[in-house]
């Protein structure tokens, strides 16, 4: 048979056992059986998804935001966490034209008048065109729109309108831009959701509801009214997962089922706990008669009584109760509560640990690995919100203030639109943090600079500083402690002396 089947195989016949074989080497995933039945086979364009699901994931995303402190958590450690305290910082260091072969200098005035007029332009009622908002809050509306709603829409406002500096922005309501408007158009574009797309998909526009469809206080006969707005007068962002993608997707799409089901349970697990703790029953007769109840009844024929704490009612003869006890709280209702919130602190990209506040049977090595697995997760949030938002709003901002010559030097001279190039020399600094083991830490940069393994400057922007701001005040450090006459005390050596001698003591206590 052997041979038989050798000849068979050359002509393209197989015996049914081998094609057996050969069909159960194909993907576990895509088979066909009883067990995987109810899950989809069929695939669809990303933009055809989002059409018919995504007022419904940003309302279900919103509401969780509101009403579920886990959701509430998340937003608060990204707000914290990628924005920060004080908020992204503008670092200018614009290089001063120089013959070749001469070293390179900085034009520290320059680059102090770009700093300080940026930082003018980002106060409250300059950078905003409805004057209730600094830059910092704007970063914040920017995160949080990203996060709740998958997507975030401003828009451009130029002109003496805006301010000063000739550039301002406008936060829009991100339902503003309508899902549900699509058509093709005579000059060969299209609408998705609200975005005019040429046949390459790139935006050109996009058609903005006049008035919030959700504004009760707005209505219109004329039915809905757009605007169109030109495309690079829009910003439009979203973090895209799948090419061709028109529109944002909730943060939160990945967990939202499992945090709903969970805050359920949760709220059925408290009412059962409270009734479990309530002490209820039920009284009963051994011959079902309730007529020896009646003295004792509601108008409906019920026998009911109120319990209060350390009451002990005395029961009718013949009556006799029977307790009712839920058994909660129950003593896995902990660790499921704790499987639940991994899944969805998977799901969303941070610790269990952080988004529970939970740091029971945490020691310092797990504590220490997990920090800085996602801090490396927020400072992918800040790249992408530094290219994605804050680079180009800075170019945009100094255009504009360069063509009003709103940025004048200390000697009244306004910086010049031609040097454009030279002065959008931008760089966005987030926030960082202090380290888990300081000591060792420090050590380990020390280490690393002396060896020519890392620069200062590096070290100085890990923890979010700038190194030019770090010379300038050990500068003037040592020139006021010179005035005063007390620089012995604060020279390196004597620093260390006292550093030195303060570990010793820590030793030797331990």
């Amino acid at each position: 048979m052997g041979l038989i089947n050798k000849i068979a195989a050359r002509a393209g016949y197989y015996p049914k056992k081998e094609v057996l074989k050969h069909v159960k080497r194909t993907f576990n995933a895509a088979q066909l059986t009883r067990l995987t039945n109810n899950w989809t086979t069929q695939s669809t364009s990303i933009n055809y998804d989002l059409q018919r699901s995504l007022k419904t994931l940003q309302a279900r995303s919103r509401d969780l935001f509101q009403n579920d402190p886990f959701a509430c958590n998340f937003l608060r450690m990204a707000k914290t966490n990628v924005v920060g305290p004080s908020g992204f910082t503008l670092q200018i260091k614009v290089k001063d034209d120089q013959a070749k072969g001469q070293p390179i200098k900085l034009d520290k005035l320059a680059s102090d008048a770009i700093e300080s007029h940026f930082d003018k332009w980002s106060k409250p009622g300059v950078c905003e065109v409805t004057g209730q908002c600094s830059f910092w809050d704007i970063q914040n509306l920017f995160m949080a729109g990203l996060l709740r709603e998958g997507e975030v829409l401003m828009r451009k406002v130029y002109g003496k309108n805006a301010n000063s500096y000739g550039f301002g922005i406008q936060v829009l309501d991100i339902d503003r831009l309508d899902v549900d408007y699509n058509t093709n158009l005579e000059n060969g574009n299209e609408i998705r959701m609200g975005v005019e797309l040429t046949s390459f998909g790139k935006p050109v526009a996009y058609h903005i509801l006049a008035k919030h469809p959700g504004d009760n206080a707005y209505y219109s006969y004329r039915g809905k009214g757009y605007l169109r707005i030109p495309a690079n007068e829009i910003i439009h962002k979203f973090v895209m997962d799948r090419p061709e993608q028109v529109r944002g997707i909730p943060a939160l799409h990945a967990a939202m089922f499992r945090m709903q089901n969970l805050g359920a349970y949760e709220e059925a697990a408290i009412i059962a706990s409270r009734i479990g703790a309530a002490k209820m029953g039920f009284y009963t007769t051994p011959d079902g008669d309730g007529s020896m109840l009646a003295d004792s009844t509601e108008s409906n024929g019920e026998l009911r009584t109120e319990a209060e704490p350390g009451q002990f009612d005395v029961l009718p003869d013949g009556v006799s109760f029977t307790a009712f006890d839920p058994d909660y709280p129950h003593a896995m209702f902990g660790t499921f509560v704790k499987s639940c919130l991994r899944a969805i602190a998977s799901g969303i990209g941070v610790s269990y640990n952080a988004l529970a506040n939970d740091l029971e049977g945490v020691n310092f090595s797990s504590m220490r690995s997990g920090a800085l697995s996602e801090r490396d997760n927020w400072m992918v949030w800040q790249d992408w919100v530094i290219t994605h938002f804050l680079e180009p709003i800075f170019s945009e901002w100094l255009k504009m203030a360069l063509l009003h010559g709103a940025i004048t030097l200390p000697n009244g001279s306004a910086l010049p639109l031609t040097k454009f190039e030279k002065f959008n020399v931008g760089k966005w600094q987030g926030r960082r943090w202090q380290w888990v083991d300081p000591r060792a830490d420090t050590d380990a940069n020390i280490q690393q600079i002396s060896r020519g393994l890392k620069s200062r400057a590096d070290a100085i922007a890990e923890q979010g500083g700038d190194i030019e701001d770090v010379f300038f005040q050990l500068a003037e450090e040592k020139k006021r402690a010179e005035e005063l006459g007390i620089s012995e005390i604060l020279s390196d050596q004597n620093m260390l002396n006292m550093l030195n001698n303060q570990s010793v003591n820590q030793d030797t206590s331990i």
